[in-house]
């Protein structure tokens, strides 16, 4: 009897010291939808979730509430990153066939991490062989391993022979990627199984790619008749889609098919400007991607067809979605994290802004629009009533220069601190 008693109180302890409110006092809040700096701020969060955001002097935490002081900081909601391979690192050509699948999955527990560390709370991971993200993502829900909130799509679909099948391997090997599908009834199945198999979302590869051997970025890779069956089916069973989509022809078929978001958008044109404004398709551009990869191709052994490829594409790259910016499409952050080193995600704001986005429309791609994109409005994004509680904090004015973000100093998921260098 006194041994269940016992259990009771450190169970009665534990259930309170879970439940207790978290009081931050920031000296300034960034409300990222109407872009005001607001002094002198208090956020009170129960249970993990946001109860209220206000001015200090109107402010009535609970009284047992654990206080966490950052008055000369600027805080924020936590970011969002909409394409990320976390499972991946930067590896290139024929050294990628020695990774396994269980090595990308303890890979992955790596980079959510250093992801997490970053400031990013939330991340959509577009493409993992063998379900890795899907095992990464239950991980982290489970408590086991620290990481970002996680949707994820398994592996992506792929026609064969395109970017993402296994190009590198001779014909007697007889290799093909785990997403390849070909033909209205194979990417039908194709999408069941990665719904069966525990995908959030679908990711399709519309048209080839960079990173891959002996496809064109300009081609698109799957018909629109396929992109349509791709779409209705994971839309039907209540998934989103995203696209890989470099070349024009592609970005234009997949819009009309009905995707969710335009991953890269290369080549996109005026034609497709127009059709992604109509249905009301983001862009996930990938930018500062750019820059790392070719400045540090040699150091890495890039393969020459691997480099061809990348010289030709990234500069007219930015280009393109400079004028996608002007024209006003809608635009959520991505950066493909994977390709360069995991926690370097935040080096993408600068680009954005470098090509025609403000500071506050980039880190509202990383934010509301984000959030929006991944059917999490009102639960990410933002320090609104309700949503998580996911919060970072930074020196400066990110609205004055965006690359303070580049320099996260305290990182809270759901009401919990996982990094806080303002307490040392």
């Amino acid at each position: 009897m006194l041994v269940v008693l016992l259990v009771l109180a450190v169970f009665q302890v534990f259930a309170q010291e879970s439940s207790r409110s978290v009081v931050i006092h920031a000296g300034h809040v960034l409300d990222v939808k109407s872009g005001k700096l607001l002094a002198d701020q208090t956020l009170v969060i129960q249970d993990g979730k946001i109860v209220s955001v206000g001015a200090s002097a109107e402010a009535k935490p609970p009284a047992d509430a654990v206080r966490i002081e950052l008055p000369n900081a600027t805080v924020l909601p936590g970011l969002i990153d909409a394409h990320t391979h976390l499972t991946m690192d930067p590896k290139f050509g024929y050294e990628e066939l020695g990774v396994s699948v269980p090595r990308e999955a303890l890979t992955g527990a790596k980079n959510a991490r250093v992801t997490l560390q970053a400031g990013f709370t939330t991340v959509r991971n577009v493409g993992a062989s063998g379900f890795t993200d899907v095992a990464l993502r239950d991980a982290i829900n489970a408590g086991d391993v620290p990481g970002p909130r996680m949707l994820v799509s398994g592996p992506p679909l792929s026609i064969t022979g395109g970017h993402a099948d296994n190009n590198l391997l001779p014909f007697e090997y007889h290799a093909t990627s785990d997403g390849v599908a070909d033909g209205v009834d194979g990417v039908r199945r194709m999408v069941r199984q990665d719904i069966k198999y525990g995908a959030d979302l679908i990711k399709f590869m519309a048209s080839g790619g960079v990173l891959s051997k002996g496809d064109n970025p300009q081609a698109s890779q799957y018909t629109l008749e396929e992109m349509k069956t791709i779409v209705a089916e994971a839309h039907r069973l209540g998934r989103k889609v995203a696209a890989h989509a470099h070349g024009a022809q592609a970005i234009l078929w997949a819009s009309e098919a009905g995707v969710d978001s335009i991953e890269h958008g290369s080549y996109i044109d005026d034609a497709g400007i127009a059709e992604m404004k109509k249905n009301g398709t983001y862009l996930v551009p990938t930018l500062y991607l750019g820059d790392w990869f070719l400045e540090n191709a040699e150091k890495n052994h890039v393969p020459d067809f691997y480099l061809a490829k990348a010289k030709a594409v990234m500069p007219v790259a930015r280009q393109n979605i400079a004028h996608a910016f002007a024209s006003g499409v809608k635009v959520a952050f991505g950066t493909d994290a994977a390709v360069y080193p995991h926690g370097m995600n935040a080096h993408e704001f600068a680009v954005m802004v470098k090509l025609g986005l403000t500071p506050l429309q980039a880190i509202q791609a990383a934010t509301i629009n984000a959030a929006d994109l991944l059917g999490w409005p009102g639960k990410v994004g933002s320090l609104d009533p309700g949503a998580w509680g996911d919060v970072i904090a930074v020196d400066g004015d990110p609205l004055k220069d965006v690359t303070t973000l580049e320099r996260m100093k305290f990182v809270m998921k759901g009401g919990e601190v996982v990094r806080n260098e303002y307490g040392k």
